[in-house]
């Protein structure tokens, strides 16, 4: 089943369990497994996904080894780090895992196994800020990096959503950028930008209804934004417009990076890898052997490392740097 797919089908099966967790189990080919999400903790690289699984590469993704210890065995669908050691992991039962070792263990800092829905993404700020986001705009909001969480009303922070009559409790799919300018990516089309760190969010205007599994911001105040059945869409001024861009496939798309300011490198289902060199204005799709669906991407050089259904793996990107 594909990452995101899984995801969403287990968006109501995360049941309520009275017990404490049991913590992942270790695995030869852990790194083989399902993966949904990958972020840079220094040098190191770090990977999450099914039943509490978390990998590490020290070597650029050639090689990866399990992390000692993870207290869950939910999906894990976000991963995020301050620096090269304070990291942060989150997923189903609306768990939140902290690390203060660059990754090797972690500790929960937030569990809600009876709301029976997740956190789909989480972003690391400057000193210590951290927001998480999830099903039926779920927000969560930490100032001691990840140590403790606050619950905020999402709809109450989009300035203007009451005075429109936008309804809530969309699923809040992504989170992006950086302290001057964060997004999110939603379902039923729904895009929103901070400016102050994620304390308010505009509601941007949508370019479609569908759903957004991804935000990508971009140099010079240009965004991506990509869903559903190939949906892909372009701003060059943060948001306020859209273009659409012939993305050349159907399958959904659900995870980017950017390796500078004109290479950018999108994946999605059906080992989907679309490439381009001029700052996302156009794509090419990059033939992939593994039909695999592919969730996430983070940049290495000129190539990217990417997650996804048959686990980790490097991909070289002709054209790119």
């Amino acid at each position: 089943m594909r990452p995101r797919v899984l995801l969403l089908a287990l968006l109501l099966g995360a049941g309520a369990r009275a017990e404490a967790p049991l913590p992942a189990e270790h695995a030869r080919l852990a790194a083989q497994s399902l993966l949904i999400a990958i972020a840079a903790a220094g040098s190191r690289l770090v990977a999450v996904g099914d039943r509490g699984v978390i990998v590490l590469s020290d070597d650029g993704g050639a090689h990866w080894r399990q992390a000692d210890a993870v207290p869950t065995q939910a999906l894990l669908t976000g991963v995020c780090f301050f620096d090269a050691r304070r990291g942060l992991a989150v997923g189903h039962d609306l768990v939140v895992l902290s690390t203060l070792d660059g990754g090797r263990s972690w500790r929960r800092t937030h569990y809600e196994p009876e709301a029976q829905h997740p956190l789909l993404d989480v972003w690391c700020g400057p000193d210590g800020r951290a927001l998480a986001v999830g099903a039926y705009s779920t927000f969560l909001v930490s100032s001691d990096a990840g140590a403790s969480w606050e619950a905020r009303d999402f709809d109450a922070l989009v300035r203007g959503a009451a005075a429109a009559g936008a309804p809530g409790g969309y699923h809040l799919n992504r989170i992006a950028g950086t302290v001057e300018r964060l997004y999110i990516a939603g379902e039923a089309g729904h895009l929103y930008r901070s400016e102050d760190g994620g304390a308010h969010w505009r509601a941007l205007p949508s370019p479609y209804a569908g759903s957004f599994f991804g935000v990508l911001p971009l140099a010079d105040d240009a965004v991506l934004a990509f869903g559903l059945r190939g949906s892909l869409f372009r701003s060059g001024d943060g948001g306020a417009s859209w273009e659409r861009l012939d993305s050349g496939t159907p399958a959904m798309l659900d995870g980017g990076a950017a390796l500078d300011a004109a290479h950018v490198a999108l994946v999605g289902l059906s080992g989907v890898v679309l490439v381009s060199g001029d700052a996302g204005r156009h794509f090419r799709r990059l033939p992939q052997p593994d039909p695999g669906g592919l969730s996430a991407a983070l940049p290495l050089g000129g190539a990217v490392v990417v997650v996804g259904e048959s686990g980790a793996h490097r991909l070289a990107l002709g054209g790119a740097p």
